[in-house]
């Protein structure tokens, strides 16, 4: 645990800020904190994690805060509250504040076709997969992919690693053929992401638009929107309209080099279920310090650290403010957290707005109240709100691929804890 000074008399507007002092209320028991913590290290012990950060906020204070383990486990170098992790998914809805901040200032309509900014999606086709076809029959899409369709995951587009795609997505360096056949992961790229999204467009995807949600390239390709309705580069809109602003000085999307050594180090799960170092390049430790530093991924390209991201998500459940600064509109944020798409989402009780996930009915994900939203990023990290409860969680480890269920299990440890 951190050093923490005595708590103030007044806590309620007290917020979390790298830089300023930490004050813990007593909204986790003792005994039950101490539980969390046990159950945190015992991961790290069995060696199924090799370290992890753990953030939890209630109603804009700490309540409780861990770093447990390792950050990089070779070099003898602990877990601190300030490493440094790879969020990949966790952009998305950095991305999606981003689109509709360009919607609310007119530069865009969440209606427009996304060939207005992309041209090569004027004119989209569909892979067939019905049986025996193998996706040699494509079908043209049946109405233009809207940014609607994009921000909610509608636009039928994957990341390409379906059999009826696959080898056309890796023909083009996408899907098998993209971050050592990860799909999303593009540090490694020598082009702007626009010039990647560019020639997706050229592809077919996996299902008409609206049909049904698909995970994959749909937030990469709004990155690319943000830039050109902007005219700007992704990551200095980024910085300029929503990280400066909000404080999160620990987010990037390459690590500047002076920064390297508050980088967690990617681990993956053997076949033991335990962490083992990952290796260089696209499947372990990634090319977020050196490297071509060109692709912006804006659905899979972010660096930051737990008390960074928890600005983000606070930002979010202020509805749209923190610490007076607005960010985004009420009207804005409610579309992002609430559901937009009916049960097109696919898991029961929940849904999906424009950027998060929704509970929508009780027992849905766990004892996580209706009105909860959050995501979760391809290295393992989770984040989520609980509007009832006041809470916000983040969970922050570099594990891939990750076979231990700690994340599954913490939520249940953490509103166990709760008074």
């Amino acid at each position: 645990m951190v050093a923490v000074p005595p708590c103030f008399a007044s806590r309620s507007k007290l917020r979390v800020a790298v830089a300023s002092l930490i004050c813990v209320t007593p909204v986790l028991l003792g005994a039950q904190s101490s539980r969390v913590d046990r159950f945190l290290q015992s991961y790290v012990d069995s060696n199924r994690v090799a370290g992890a950060a753990v953030l939890v906020l209630r109603d804009g204070n700490v309540a409780y805060e861990k770093a447990v383990g390792w950050a990089d486990r070779e070099g003898k170098r602990a877990m601190t509250m300030d490493a440094i992790f790879r969020i990949a998914s966790e952009s998305k809805p950095v991305t999606s504040v981003a689109i509709l901040q360009l919607a609310e200032a007119g530069k865009l309509s969440i209606d427009d076709p996304v060939s207005r900014w992309v041209p090569t999606f004027a004119h989209t086709t569909v892979a067939s997969d019905a049986p025996g076809d193998s996706g040699r029959t494509l079908l043209p899409a049946r109405r233009p992919i809207a940014i609607r369709d994009l921000i909610t995951h509608t636009a039928g587009i994957s990341y390409g690693l379906e059999p009826q795609v696959a080898s056309r997505y890796a023909a083009k360096a996408l899907g098998p053929g993209a971050g050592a056949g990860l799909g999303w992961y593009t540090a490694d790229k020598d082009e702007t992401a626009c010039t990647t999204m560019e020639r997706l467009g050229t592809l077919p995807f996996v299902a008409q638009p609206g049909e049904r949600w698909v995970f994959g390239y749909n937030l990469d390709i709004l990155g690319c929107v943000v830039e050109r309705a902007s005219g700007m580069p992704l990551d200095r809109y980024i910085h300029d309209r929503i990280t400066a602003p909000l404080g999160m000085k620990d987010t990037y999307f390459f690590l500047p080099a002076d920064l390297r050594g508050r980088l967690v180090a990617v681990y993956a799960s053997d076949s033991s279920k335990h962490a083992v170092r990952g290796p260089d390049g696209a499947r372990g430790q990634g090319n977020y310090v050196d490297g071509p530093r060109k692709n912006l991924a804006g659905g899979a390209g972010l660096l930051s650290t737990a008390r960074d991201y928890s600005r983000f998500l606070e930002m979010i459940r202020g509805g749209g403010t923190l610490d007076g600064v607005r960010i985004l509109s009420s009207r804005s944020v409610d579309l992002m957290t609430h559901n937009q798409i009916g049960a097109r989402y696919g898991v029961p009780g929940q849904g999906f707005g424009f950027g998060f996930y929704s509970i929508d009915s009780v027992g849905a994900d766990g004892p996580k109240s209706v009105g909860t939203f959050g995501w979760r990023g391809g290295y393992g990290t989770i984040a989520f709100v609980d509007p009832k409860e006041k809470l916000t969680v983040v969970f922050m480890i570099n594990q891939i691929p990750n076979t231990a269920d700690l994340a599954a299990k913490l939520p249940a440890e953490i509103y166990a804890a709760l008074r």
